[in-house]
């Protein structure tokens, strides 16, 4: 049950967002998430501000999950995300990445 919430500063295209919503589909598995349950949202031109500038080649990314990962899983996935990004000119610099694991989580009507 993973969710990926992408706040990204820069335009996208919905090409793009596309993109990148298939590229994190592929990733998924580096914290033993399965595709299938993996839900991604994309936010372009959203308004981040990092040591008092505003950011134009940015992105706050915050992964969600039903359970828990290990901390290599994790780092190795921060550096999957930051790799996809920077392919659409977001700066990994700028990026900060962020996990939630989650003890309770609904879907259709009911709790895992």
């Amino acid at each position: 049950m993973p969710f990926i919430d992408c706040k990204i500063a820069k335009k996208l295209t919905d090409e793009q967002k596309n993109e990148i919503k298939t590229q994190l589909g592929k990733t998924i598995s580096v914290i033993r998430k399965p595709e299938s349950y993996l839900m991604v949202g994309i936010i372009d031109n959203y308004t981040l501000y990092m040591a008092g500038e505003r950011v134009q080649n940015g992105a706050y990314v915050a992964v969600s999950l039903y359970g828990a990962a290990d901390r290599r899983a994790y780092n190795a996935m921060t550096g999957e995300i930051c790799k996809i990004l920077r392919q659409y000119g977001i700066d990994g610099e700028r990026t900060y990445v962020t996990y939630h694991e989650v003890a309770n989580w609904g879907y259709d009507g009911e709790n895992f």
